[in-house]
């Protein structure tokens, strides 16, 4: 496969799990804003969902004040925004172009019929701005199937092959990424200073960010308890069964090298980083996490996985 072919599949899915990561965490927000609140009271909701989305210094730099209207324009349409879900589903649509022979035909329907749905919402958002919670929620609603057709369409249609394996690698790095940077985010952001942790509004915030990542109902499953700050963790963390925890993507993305490097006879250091990260997760526990620094803990994890990304990068020439 040439290494821009290769490039582009793994951006591909990069972008389309990246937009999807943005939906889910505006609307976890909008679900925070309707939490009861002192008189007075700030809980930095959206400045919580500009820095999980990595935007938050450039939103500054651009509007200056923060406030919802803006900020839920800066990452849904906003063009200056490199994270909004636009320029995603824009570049996502790009990369699919460039590689089409590369994909199957559900797939690239997938890919062109969001790209299509989205130049709809935009004609429409030009005359009905800003957007009302109606239509802010039927826009979100359409950014995750897109996401999931997608992530669907791959699974069922695509071989086993090597474009399969790129593009699975794009998903599970972006989407542990994602998760690491919403649980440091609620570590850190949303509660108040003058709030109790373990108070209510700590607990609803949990909920909300148990919702954002489609985990409610497993948490209920899994630990047949309350909610607890320090259970989320275990769950986003270190439970193999969660599909978004870290440790679930990192079986994956070991699967995904491990199955690269069958196929072209090599093993690099892109292999060897993912398995000791693999490892880590493996021999961790929360109690050690808790210890630590949870987030110390997340911060190196991002760090590693950025690394990771960079080294995958360069062992196969992505330029």
């Amino acid at each position: 496969m040439l290494a821009r072919t290769a490039d582009n599949l793994f951006w591909l899915a990069r972008a389309m799990e990246r937009a999807d990561y943005i939906a889910r965490t505006i609307e976890a927000t909008l679900r925070l804003e309707y939490l009861p609140k002192t008189e007075g009271e700030k809980t930095g909701e959206w400045e919580g969902a500009l820095n999980a989305a990595g935007a938050y210094d450039s939103f500054i730099e651009a509007h200056g004040d923060l406030d919802e209207e803006n900020a839920v324009e800066y990452l849904t349409f906003d063009r200056s925004n490199p994270s909004s879900i636009c320029n995603c589903l824009e570049n996502a649509r790009t990369a699919g172009r460039a590689v089409r022979t590369a994909l199957t035909a559900e797939t690239w329907t997938a890919i062109n019929d969001a790209w299509l749905e989205l130049k709809r919402f935009e004609a429409s958002h030009r005359f009905s701005r800003p957007m009302d919670r109606v239509a802010l929620t039927r826009f979100l609603d359409y950014v995750k199937k897109a996401s999931l057709d997608f992530d669907g369409s791959c699974y069922r249609t695509m071989l086993r092959n090597d474009a399969y394996w790129f593009n699975r690698l794009g998903i599970f790095i972006e989407r542990a990424d994602n998760t690491a940077r919403l649980l440091d985010v609620k570590y850190h952001l949303l509660l108040p200073s003058t709030e109790q942790i373990g108070g209510s509004l700590d607990y609803f915030q949990w909920v909300a960010i148990l919702r954002a990542v489609s985990a409610a109902t497993a948490y209920h499953w899994v630990y047949r308890d309350r909610v607890k700050p320090w259970l989320i963790a275990d769950l986003l963390i270190l439970k193999r069964a969660m599909p978004r925890s870290l440790i679930s993507c990192y079986e994956s993305i070991d699967r995904a090298l491990d199955s690269l490097a069958r196929d072209d006879g090599r093993s690099g250091l892109a292999q060897r980083h993912a398995r000791a990260m693999h490892a880590r997760l493996e021999r961790a526990s929360m109690t050690q996490i808790f210890q630590g620094g949870l987030h110390e803990f997340i911060t190196a994890f991002i760090e590693d996985n950025a690394r990771l990304s960079s080294t995958i990068s360069e062992q196969y020439l992505f330029t």
